[in-house]
């Protein structure tokens, strides 16, 4: 053999490890979603949106890089401890979850895969991380509010109605969030001269039992928390108000925007954003024990006037002041 030619062919072969390498596809990356709420909602497809939305602008494509595992529980708790113990199986990079029904069976599910929650009230008293700064296990994520949030909600419900001397507050007893932020509520009760009563979210047959039922007695409000079942019967909730004219404030922006008389929260939609930030950091290396939680600080106060004049409710200039959104 010549020497041009070996040399032609030595090159040629030290070339092929770099074709082969560029030939390779992309490592495909896998994520867990345990959805708590039903795919077909509208709202949650808002959510689910802004999350894809984050994961592409990091770089993330489903199909390319990226593939997501989904699972809808739509308001059912059997089928979110189910699905919660089948993303586990899958030994997925991270799980992603939205709100306490999500995240408590994932806790109780695992202590090694990586999980990344939304929506969640209180993590540490749930204890799903050590602190706030230093979560120290496998889940991390973003708080909405602070269940004290909720006196701010009967607060809100004397101020619109100042009648009201009684008041429904909607919530699902088998999460932490709700048994927290009703604790918040009637600490507050006294102070505001309204008496709160229970009502457990279930069936959309017991919810309407329940809410016909406390309307009977004049001078009444709702006060909706915030869970899964709340999203699953949103529509429910905000009709059986206005059936009954009873006076609602809702935890999240969409009711009021749908209807419901007043809202006080957070921008959950902002936070399936901001989720995604997380999930890329671990995808990328970070361990979620040195992901500190991070809390909303900013609430959006919502009035639904066209709400308010069909429940005859002139709602006060100094309300409508402070108000971030008001729907006409």
């Amino acid at each position: 053999m010549k020497r041009r030619e070996f040399i032609t062919l030595l090159s040629g072969a030290a070339a092929w490890p770099l074709v082969a390498l560029a030939q390779q596809p992309k490592r495909m990356r896998r994520v867990g979603a345990l959805m708590p709420q039903a795919a077909n909602d509208p709202q949650v497809h808002e959510r689910n949106a802004a999350f894809l939305q984050g994961l592409q602008q990091l770089g993330w494509t489903v199909g390319q890089n990226l593939q997501i595992e989904y699972r809808w529980a739509g308001g059912n708790e059997d089928d979110t401890r189910k699905y919660a113990a089948e993303l586990v199986a899958l030994a997925p990079d991270v799980i992603f979850t939205a709100g306490s029904a999500g995240a408590g069976p994932l806790r109780r599910a695992t202590r090694t895969v990586p999980i990344v929650f939304t929506n969640v009230p209180d993590p540490v008293g749930a204890g799903y991380v050590d602190s706030l700064a230093r979560p120290g296990g496998n889940m991390t994520g973003f708080s909405p509010f602070e269940y004290g949030i909720g006196a701010k909600w009967l607060e809100l419900l004397k101020e619109i109605a100042p009648n009201v001397t009684r008041a429904a507050v909607l919530r699902d007893p088998a999460i932490s969030a709700g048994l927290g932020a009703w604790a918040a509520i009637q600490s507050v009760s006294p102070a505001v001269a309204i008496e709160v009563s229970p009502v457990n979210m279930g069936d959309a047959d017991e919810i309407e039992r329940s809410v016909a039922a406390f309307a009977r007695s004049p001078n009444g409000g709702l006060i909706l928390t915030g869970s899964a079942l709340a999203v699953v019967h949103r529509d429910l909730t905000i009709a059986l108000a206005a059936r009954h004219r009873l006076p609602a404030v809702y935890y999240d922006r969409y009711f009021a925007v749908a209807g419901g008389l007043i809202s006080y929260g957070p921008n959950i939609v902002g936070e399936f954003r901001r989720a995604a930030e997380y999930v890329d950091r671990i995808l990328k290396g970070e361990k979620p024990a040195n992901l500190p939680v991070q809390v909303a600080t900013k609430y959006d106060l919502v009035i639904n006037l066209k709400t308010a004049k069909a429940l005859g409710i002139e709602v006060p200039p100094t309300l409508l002041a402070r108000a971030d959104e008001v729907i006409e």
